[in-house]
């Protein structure tokens, strides 16, 4: 078969996305590629059909176990023969499989980078591999934002395989010099880039505001969908948990602190749809296949744009409209920064991290369109996306030049040499004792500002931080110092406004009566048969169901998303639940 033939009965597309054909032909010459494509753009179709093509065993590298068992029970619920091999088998178990490779029983093996580095390696050496894919290739760049020194063994490793396959590098997020680095390393010289725009992801920003509240409003705006919120500790996870709990979100939480019982069950819970909404750190999510994420919420800001985008782009991976939120706050930036300093990279490295950070923070301060400015990031250049809050935003601003004319004050008398809550302490008119021993209450900035909230002094403080106003200085425990920019507000020559705050909105798509019926029959076929809904069908192949309204086999196969082992599987019941729902509103 072709792969065209192969992409619609197997896969059941019609045609491909970009870039895929091309990476297909590469590997079919023997061309060792690298592909750039953004998440959700369809990476992995472009080795598993050279798979089916090719004599022999396909070996994928990945870095994560859920993304291996998604990706199999996904290939085989096709009819593809997939497995893999990771610590979560047993001895016999990892023999057996490694034997069905053998023997040509099957296709496609998934394996961690960690076990080409141990004995198992002359059991791989063994099998007939033809092709290599290394997925989440960014990992084997010290210039990465996830460099993992596992993946650095990977050159050596594949060189000894005596097969000599073909191998594909795959990357959602790859700067120029990170690209370079992966080709150098793996010896490829083809590259596949399709661009890091995603035309179905709205990028946004929100600062200096109340993010429990925000989040609370989000949520009941759009309720239903599912999504992940990320915090930046293993205590905000569980506090942000507790919080959307009480207000009645079905939610669960996921962190290293957590058992590997729990961390699998509430894993499961999310991927299964019983719990939409999943509050987790960072180390949840990176080959997470699920493709109804509507939404990704970053409570805290991360260290890089990239780590940004990779993690913001699991939002949407069917291709409708979902988007990805930072909730901007300069705590988070001083907490990363102390992160940085305790951690026991070279000086030189470290310079590298702070200089990623302060991306993430004009990113959070440009007025720039926000998909414009990540791709820019990414060395490409493209139109104004239209759906960014900065191309969208119509919001009143609202002149703020006295109220930071008496902050800036404060920090001035307080000699420049004091942090955010101490000052905000001062303008309050805090009773603290520490005030009265430092003689702050003498101070003509003292209780100035006693009718706002000691939050709200210090969201302001944050936002003529940002803003350029104010200088934190310092590491862990940063002092605020008056800015050029300040000291011109101070004279009186430059004035100050801020944008009211933004108000969540109702901005996802609405579940109507049939697309609810075929996700209820979705998810019960899924517990019956053990794997996550999406593995069965899409949402993006249940709306298309929904506007197509297939009432036989040939028009049901003509869904994007359906081939024929899902036809012959499922067909009869999902057409059955799409007759009987045309039957209801005719009657």
């Amino acid at each position: 078969m072709t792969p065209q033939e192969l992409l619609k009965s197997k896969f059941g597309y019609d045609q491909f996305r970009p870039g895929q054909e091309t990476a297909i032909n590469d590997i079919l010459a023997h061309q060792n590629v690298l592909t750039i494509m953004p998440t959700g753009g369809g990476k992995s179709i472009c080795y598993q059909i050279p798979a089916l093509m090719l004599d022999g065993v396909t070996l994928v590298i990945s870095p994560l176990i859920a993304l291996m068992k998604d990706q199999v029970d996904a290939l085989n619920e096709t009819g593809i023969p997939a497995t893999f091999v990771n610590s979560t088998l047993m001895f016999d178990e990892i023999n057996d499989r490694f034997e069905q490779a053998k023997n040509g029983e099957i296709k496609l093996l998934y394996v961690s980078p960690e076990r080409l580095d141990s004995g198992a390696f002359s059991q791989l050496a063994a099998l007939p591999i033809k092709l290599v894919a290394v997925d989440e290739a960014h990992c084997i760049s010290q210039w990465g934002h996830d460099f993992r020194p596992s993946y650095l063994a990977l050159t050596t490793h594949l060189h000894q395989l005596p097969s000599k396959p073909t191998i594909i590098a795959l990357t959602a997020t790859a700067t120029p010099r990170v690209a370079e680095d992966i080709k150098e390393r793996l010896g490829i010289s083809q590259e596949v880039k399709t661009g890091f725009e995603r035309d179905n992801l709205a990028f946004k920003v929100v600062k200096d505001q109340d993010s429990d509240t925000y989040l609370l409003d989000y949520l009941k705006l759009n309720s239903g969908q599912s999504g992940i919120i990320y915090a930046s500790t293993r205590k905000e996870v569980e506090r942000l948990t507790g919080l959307l709990k009480r207000h009645h979100v079905a939610v669960t939480m996921y962190h290293g602190g957590l058992s590997r019982e729990e961390r699998r069950q509430n894993q499961e819970d999310f991927l299964y749809d019983r719990a939409p909404v999943m509050v987790a750190t960072n180390a949840f999510g990176m080959g997470i296949d699920k493709s109804n994420v509507r939404f990704v919420i970053h409570d805290a800001v991360p260290g890089s744009l990239e780590a940004y985008y990779q993690e913001a782009g699991r939002a949407g991976r069917d291709g409708l409209p979902s988007e990805a939120i930072l909730l901007f706050k300069i705590a988070d930036v001083q907490t990363q920064h102390f992160f940085i300093e305790q951690s026991d990279r070279d000086e030189q490295s470290k310079q590298r991290e702070y200089e990623k950070l302060q991306m993430m923070v004009q990113y959070a301060n440009t007025e720039q369109c926000l998909q414009q400015f990540i791709l820019h990031y990414f060395g490409e250049t493209g139109p104004t996306c239209g759906r960014c809050s900065n191309c969208l935003d119509t919001r009143e601003s609202q002149d703020i030049t006295v109220d930071t004319q008496k902050v800036l004050s404060c920090v001035y008398r307080m000699n420049e040499r004091f942090g955010k809550t101490l000052v905000a302490q001062v303008l309050a008119g805090s009773k603290d004792q520490r005030i009265r021993q430092l003689h702050f209450e003498a101070l003509s900035t003292y209780g100035i500002m006693k009718k706002q909230s000691k939050r709200e002094i210090v969201e302001l403080i944050d936002y003529l931080t940002a803003a350029g106003y104010l200088m934190a200085d310092g590491g862990q425990y940063p002092v605020l110092k008056v800015t050029p920019l300040g000291a011109a507000v101070l004279k009186g020559t430059r004035k100050v406004s801020r944008k009211m705050a933004v108000k969540a909105t109702k901005s996802l798509p609405v579940n109507d009566e049939l697309f609810e019926q075929l996700r209820q029959l979705r998810r019960q076929l899924a517990e019956k048969q053990g794997v996550p809904p999406f593995v069965i069908f899409s949402d993006k192949a249940l709306r298309e169901m929904c506007a197509d309204m297939p009432t036989n086999d040939a028009e049901f196969l003509n869904v994007k998303g359906v081939g024929e082992s899902k036809l012959a599987k499922y067909g009869e019941q999902f057409l059955g639940t799409i007759a009987a729902y045309q039957n209801s509103i005719k009657a």
